[in-house]
């Protein structure tokens, strides 16, 4: 072999090793960097999750005990009649409730106490029912992002004391208080909040009689109708909470909170029980707010159905679609809810029963009951509603 061919060998032979060890050095340093990204104590459970493609602090967040679906979430439940269920909810058990092109379910906070998300689907619409017990948080959202339909786990960890929920399809990591990934493939991604209600599963039957209620045939052994949590909900230490607790009002004081056109707004269930109605303007939009009692908290004694009536809340705006505004009214000793521009009476779930607007419905806006604390630990610059 001449000389020249040995030299044209020798380059070909180091660039190739060159290449190898490029490669090696690339998929090393990149191991590396995702070993850096990962926090402490999740990588054997979370080895599909990019945690470099994330959008908080990850020292914000903690183990909540439970590893990954050690709070096991429910997919395809089953559903019962409301006669059915009638045997084990009494009136004022809490229920959360979806309404679907004319579909109404009920999932029962006596379940979801214990599975935190159950992954359903309502007039064709794939949903996930979410309940934070820590944070008092319930919350629907539509489980489609583009073309993909979306399953939820309870992934054991959380931030500002609130559960961080997973998908299968790629484990990414989202916010159930916001729902927003915020660790790996859907990073940024933010899910469609549906509108929802708690109400007393009376309430709810009396609304929908012929409407589906989540069973208890679960698969799983769990305690239904009790609450791990006794007495949580007048705490002033929230569980697990490693952040500063907004003074402006008690850590655990339930509120209506929500956000409408970037303006945040929270309603206290201390002031809405005493004033049933509030008529306000909310980012230039005409809201009223209505309280009503019936619901008890899930978060009281280890007995949720004696647990004390705390009520349940919804905000609605109050122009109509002729672009009428109207301006409502209690009246104590009458128990009766009207408008001053017809003169109708409504019920407290947004909807004309008597009078010139019968039939009417207003449209319900996106505010859900938290506790004080998480709203504020996630929407710090929030407006608190007062009367004056």
């Amino acid at each position: 072999m001449n000389t020249k061919l040995m030299k044209y060998f020798v380059l070909l032979l180091l660039t190739f090793v060159g290449l190898v060890l490029w490669s090696a050095w690339s998929n090393f340093a990149q191991d590396t960097s995702q070993d850096n990204c990962l926090p402490r104590g999740f990588a054997s459970q979370w080895s599909n999750t990019d945690f470099c493609n994330s959008s908080v602090n990850l020292d914000e967040i903690i183990s909540g005990g439970p590893p990954k679906d050690g709070i096991p979430a429910i997919t395809d439940p089953v559903m019962e009649s409301v006669k059915a269920a009638s045997t084990w909810l009494v009136e004022q058990s809490p229920v959360i409730v979806v309404e679907i092109e004319g579909e109404a379910r009920a999932y029962p906070q006596a379940l979801l106490i214990w599975h935190e998300i159950a992954n359903d689907v309502v007039a064709d619409v794939p949903v996930a029912i979410t309940f934070c017990p820590l944070c008092n948080s319930s919350i629907v959202f539509d489980r489609r992002v583009n073309d993909t339909v979306l399953e939820f786990g309870v992934s054991g960890v959380l931030r500002n004391s609130d559960m961080v929920m997973f998908d299968r399809q790629t484990e990414s990591w989202w916010q159930q208080f916001t729902g927003e990934g915020i660790v790996g493939t859907y990073n940024g991604t933010i899910l469609e909040i549906l509108p929802s209600q708690v109400l007393g599963f009376g309430q709810f039957a009396e609304r929908y009689p012929d409407g589906l209620v989540m069973s208890r045939d679960t698969g799983y052994g769990r305690s239904y109708g009790t609450n791990p949590y006794t007495n949580y909900d007048q705490s002033s230490s929230p569980f697990l909470f490693s952040g500063e607790i907004d003074p402006r009002l008690p850590a655990t004081e339930r509120v209506l909170a929500g956000t409408l056109d970037g303006v945040s707004m929270a309603y206290p269930f201390s002031m809405l029980t005493e004033q049933i109605v509030i008529n306000d303007i909310l980012a230039e939009t005409p809201v009223v707010v209505f309280w009503q009692p019936g619901v008890a908290s899930s978060l009281d004694r280890s007995s949720i159905d004696e647990s004390r009536d705390i009520g349940t809340a919804a905000l609605y705006e109050r122009r109509l679609e002729d672009g009428r505004v109207l301006e409502f009214v209690w009246n104590s000793d009458t128990q009766a809810l009207t408008d001053l521009q017809t003169g109708s009476q409504w019920n407290l779930f947004g909807e004309a029963i008597q009078g010139e607007l019968t039939g009417t419905e207003l449209r319900q806006g996106l505010l859900a009951p938290h506790f004080w604390f998480a709203w504020a630990a996630f929407q710090p610059d929030t407006a608190i509603y007062t009367h004056e």
